[in-house]
């Protein structure tokens, strides 16, 4: 029966899936052995990045004193103002307005009231210093030069152009990233993280310069190589299954050498091969699968909706304060319609505060109020992480937390921080699939294997055997190749001779 299950796949569908899958294998292979090869170099290091915290750790103490004047924010400003923050650039208070996502936002001088004028080299040089002191940076700026964009800054350049590359002294050859629109540091990088980041980052996500600057372009490439390689997996284990059975001779695979490594390696590692593939597909969220919309809706309802006099109600209100201590920052803080303030110090702690400017957490009968229009059928105040709110890359998730489980279609939770009303999380049907198909089979990111160095243990042995057979897949078929186009090619001569064979050209006469 075996023998003849093996004959019977001899037929035309299966040798055209057969070269379908060798051709395909010598393009896609080799972009899997890449993401395979950069996926080690990722387990450790992802791209670079100037995280909030450490952005917030080179901010000036936020002084009020003297100030403030409010600005007169245009109407049509004030119709798409998202949020505020106030803080302090080049010692003095401004006013940062955002103006909704993908947008810098506008800055204003609280001293002027006006909107602030050019971000100066001079200033970004100072933005840039104080940076590089939070971040431990062993050195001074040694160059600064205005830039469009660059590798380590393509997907944000242009909310932020002209940008400030400032280069640093130390060992690190540090590079800090500040915006030219409003002055606000926004990425860093050293040797090491630009060295790792051409081995990890770039080549995993496909990110040169050349082809993330076009984010539409970069987005349908990755999406329809990540298919390619889905298909390319699929095809391979149901060619390795069919290939395997007891031969006469004992052996349970025809192949031999490296074909027949390739064909082991496949057998035992292919559905793993083909989870990480098609999660890494899924990822990019590709027409909108996993787009999910309830989030919205649901924040939108949780925030409520704001006025312009609520608005400058608040902002006045900010003025009036007089921060002291270690505050970086006041930032809008809305709970259901209505504008509250909420310190941000330089660590990162955030305080919701009253009108006196004494801190006013937000307390369970308010937290039930929010929800109320939402009818929760659960709400309780969580001390630890559990399946859909926990910290990632080695940043613990803020605690203690709210959890609301609402009684809709979809069994949505809501996360709330407790200290500020914050809106942190919103998990509807779409967003637990997304964390789990993501999350879970792209980064074996699941309850109890989580914690290092019990996951890389697991992970390490697991992506080697991936990489085997990627690696080795991608190598055969560039070999097969090489010898059907030589084949070819022989093929071709000896036609030629044997028309020359039964057609001599006729001899040239001499004169």
């Amino acid at each position: 029966m075996a023998v003849a299950k093996r004959r019977g796949v001899r037929g035309p569908f299966f040798q055209m899936l057969m070269v379908v899958h060798r051709y395909l294998g010598v393009a896609v292979g080799a972009v899997m052995t890449v993401w395979c090869l950069s996926g080690f170099v990722m387990m450790y290091q992802g791209y670079p990045a100037l995280r909030e915290p450490e952005r917030l750790a080179g901010l000036e103490p936020l002084k009020l004193d003297g100030c403030c004047v409010l600005p007169r924010l245009d109407p049509k400003d004030a119709a798409r103002l998202s949020g505020f923050r106030i803080e302090m650039l080049e010692g003095r208070p401004i006013l940062r307005a955002a103006m909704g996502r993908g947008s810098a936002g506008k800055t204003y001088d609280l001293i002027t009231g006006r909107p602030f004028g050019e971000i100066t080299p001079q200033i970004a040089l100072g933005v840039a210093a104080r940076q590089a002191e939070a971040l431990g940076v062993e050195g001074r700026p040694l160059s600064i030069r205005a830039i469009k964009q660059d590798q380590w800054t393509v997907q944000f350049a242009k909310r932020h152009q002209p940008l400030y590359q400032v280069r640093f002294d130390d060992p690190g050859r540090t590079d800090i990233y500040v915006s030219g629109v409003n002055g606000q540091a926004f990425q860093h990088t050293n040797t090491r993280l630009r060295v790792l980041g051409w081995l990890g980052a770039v080549p995993h996500w496909l990110y040169p310069t050349v082809l993330r600057q076009d984010g539409k372009l970069w987005n349908e490439v990755v999406i329809w190589l990540s298919v390619a390689g889905t298909f390319l997996t699929a095809t391979g284990l149901y060619v390795g299954i069919v290939h395997l059975g007891r031969r006469r001779n004992g052996r349970y695979s025809p192949f031999r050498g490296l074909w027949f490594w390739h064909h082991m390696a496949g057998l035992v590692f292919g559905v793993l091969t083909l989870t990480w593939v098609f999660s890494g597909l899924m990822t990019m969220n590709p027409w909108g699968l996993l787009e999910g919309g309830g989030d919205r809706a649901i924040r939108e309802v949780l925030v409520g909706k704001t006025t312009g006099p609520q608005i400058e109600q608040a902002l006045g209100q900010a003025v009036a304060l007089k921060p002291r201590g270690d505050i970086a920052q006041l930032m809008a803080a809305p709970v259901a319609g209505r504008i509250s303030l909420a310190s941000v110090a330089r660590d990162g702690e955030q305080v919701r505060l009253d009108a006196s400017g004494r801190p006013s957490p937000v307390g369970e009968a308010e937290i039930r109020g929010m929800l109320a229009p939402l009818k929760p059928m659960r709400i309780e105040l969580l001390a630890a992480e559990d399946a859909y709110y926990y910290g990632r890359k080695g940043d613990p998730a803020d605690l203690p937390v709210w959890r609301a489980i609402l009684r809709d279609d979809q069994s949505t939770r809501v996360y709330i921080d407790p200290d500020t009303g914050q809106v942190k999380r919103v998990v509807d049907r779409d967003a637990r699939l997304s964390r789990w198909v993501r999350n879970g089979l792209h980064g074996l990111d699941f309850a109890g294997l989580r914690n290092r160095p019990l996951w890389d243990l697991v992970v390490l042995p697991l992506l080697l055997g991936v990489t085997l057979v990627c690696a080795t897949g991608a190598w055969m078929s560039i070999r097969r190749i090489r010898r059907d186009v030589a084949r070819f090619g022989a093929a071709l001569a000896n036609r030629r001779r044997r028309r020359l064979s039964l057609h001599p050209e006729p001899q040239e006469q001499a004169s």
